[in-house]
Order: C-alpha cells, then sequence, then structure tokens
C-alpha cells in the first residue's frame, strides 16, 4: 500500500518501471495493494493521491487501461464458457468507499468493458423490511454470482460493520460478532469456487469536499447528492475508524482487502482493471473441449443442399 512515509508516490506520478526500481520486474499489484490482515491500520498514513506501480500520468493510464480491454474481454468469455462445461469458479469485486470515492465510477468505466451478459452487479442501499426480518448476509446470498459470472456489488455486507457501527444502528456487542460471521461467510464462498475481490477506495477528506461541490455546480449532478452526504463528512473519523476496523479483522488470505488510493480516478480505475486482470489470469479458465464429432459436424454442413 501507498503509504505517505516516501513508498508511494505522494506526487502522484509513478516510474516509468512501475514503481519497483530499475532492472527489477513490477510485484503484482495485488501483492502491493493487499492489505495485511491482523494488523492496525491506519487510514491517514496512506496518501490517497498515490499511484503505486501505476503508469507515469493519466494519459499513461488511459492509454494502459484501453490495452487491458481485449485480455479481459478474452478471460471473461472464457470464464463463461467453462462454466457451460461445469466449472463452478465466479468472480465477486466488492467496493466499498466513502461517498464519491469512485464505486459507482468504477462500474461505468470498468466493469462496462465487460459482456453485460456474463456480470451481475448490485448497489446495495438500506434494508428493506423484509430483509430486515433476516440475518444482515440473508440478501448478499441472493444477489451472488452463478458460475462463470463476474458479480460486483456496490456496497456489500460490510455496510452491517460500517454505517451500522457509525450510526449506532444495532448493538457494538452484535457488530463486532459481525466480523467473525463476514470472514467465515467469504471462507464459504471461496471454497465454493469463488474468487473475492475486495476493494476499499480511499480518498481524502479534501478531495471528497471537490468531488461534493462540483456535483452541487452542476444540475445534472443533483440527482446525485443529498444534504445527507454532508452529516456524513461531520462524521468522517468515525467512519474512518469503522473502515480501519474492517479492514484490520477482515482481510484474510482466502478473501484480502486492497486499499485503491482514489483521489485520482484514471489510477482507480486502472488499478482495479489489474487487480482483475490479475486474479482472472490466475483462474486461467479455459474453453472447454466438444463433447461432439466436430468433423462429422463439419461434414454434415458441407453436405447441406
Amino acid at each position: 500500500m501507498a503509504k505517505k512515509d516516501g513508498k508511494g508516490t505522494k506526487d502522484g506520478e509513478g516510474t516509468k518501471d512501475g514503481g519497483q526500481g530499475r532492472g527489477k520486474a513490477p510485484a503484482p499489484l495485488r501483492r502491493l495493494l493487499r492489505v495485511p490482515g491482523g494488523k492496525d491500520v491506519d487510514l491517514s498514513s496512506y496518501d490517497a493521491r498515490a499511484t503505486p506501480a501505476g503508469p507515469r500520468d493519466k494519459a499513461a493510464g488511459l492509454a494502459a487501461l484501453a490495452q487491458m480491454v481485449e485480455r479481459l474481454g478474452d478471460l471473461q468469455e472464457r470464464l463463461w464458457a467453462a462454466s457451460t462445461a461445469g466449472d463452478r469458479r465466479r468472480v465477486l469485486l466488492i467496493l466499498q468507499g466513502m461517498d464519491t470515492s469512485g464505486k459507482g465510477g468504477t462500474v461505468k468505466h470498468v466493469i462496462g468493458h465487460f459482456n453485460p451478459a456474463g456480470c451481475r452487479i448490485r448497489d446495495f442501499k438500506a434494508p428493506t423490511a423484509e430483509e430486515r426480518r433476516h440475518s444482515f448476509l440473508w440478501r448478499i446470498r441472493r444477489a451472488l454470482p452463478e458460475p462463470g459470472e463476474i458479480g460486483i456489488f456496490d456496497r456489500s455486507h460490510y455496510e452491517d460493520v460500517l454505517i451500522a457501527r457509525v450510526r449506532e444502528l444495532a448493538p457494538r456487542k452484535e457488530i463486532a460478532h459481525r466480523y467473525g460471521k463476514i470472514n467465515r461467510f467469504e471462507q464459504s464462498l471461496a471454497d465454493d469456487g469463488v474468487t473475492v475481490v475486495k476493494c476499499f477506495l480511499h480518498i481524502s477528506y479534501e478531495q471528497q469536499r471537490r468531488r461534493l461541490l462540483q456535483r452541487l455546480d452542476n444540475p445534472d449532478k443533483h440527482w446525485k447528492f443529498s444534504p445527507d452526504d454532508i452529516d456524513d463528512r461531520e462524521l468522517w473519523p468515525a467512519y474512518q475508524k469503522a473502515y480501519e476496523i474492517a479492514l484490520e479483522r477482515c482481510s484474510t488470505p482466502e478473501a484480502p482487502w486492497f486499499l485503491v488510493p482514489a483521489d485520482r480516478k484514471w489510477y482507480r480505475n486502472w488499478a482495479i482493471s489489474t487487480l482483475l486482470l490479475e486474479h482472472l489470469e490466475a483462474l486461467n479458465p479455459q474453453y472447454p473441449k466438444a463433447d461432439f464429432d466436430v468433423a462429422e459436424a463439419r461434414q454434415r454442413l458441407l453436405e447441406d443442399s
């Protein structure tokens, strides 16, 4: 992760060799951005404008993202095709972050490159009356991707240890138990062939103000603004603490958290695309072999008058 102690690029300009030093192969981004579980997390020590291992600037970042599109699409198609032959593997991308951190933007600019037929996108707002009658994981289980799909959660079950903690929507003892329930739930997903990619979009307090003002200054963006956003800014320290606890307690080997600096939209999109690419390449899905006689089928077509 990119800290403000010089391990990241505080001015946002990545080195030409990916930040790894000359002559060294760049480390996988999923290693660089991974949150080490079980260790204290101090979000104030991480630079939201950093570009760890990223392209040198915005233009280079957009070009690098464009080059990834074909490879991502190919891997998605192979994942979907493999499911037709019984491969149960799928991917679940979880996006969490403060308002304006770019959860919706990620869905638009990153997931928009995929075939929508193989994606399952769900945003989680306040639970309905029916959902409140069940466990907090009930509505999550109902929205999980099917084999071969890429699922995207704009917010997730983590709201029940984030906003629930800050707004005191549940007893503190109950919230404390939820971290363990989440870890067991995500372990069960991994056991069932789900690759869980959890991204915390780390935005700064100052950048959030700028983005909220941009929404107010543009009538076409008023629908994205709520006075509650200002109320939540007053609770910024409490939200940061809630995220720190969630990142510390729920970054596991099977479902680690990735801290993505999000002040620079182009880097956020590049980083999440790269994380998805690395995970899909690790899965390496394959097109299934034909379960019929290809030569015979071809001959029949050639003979068809």
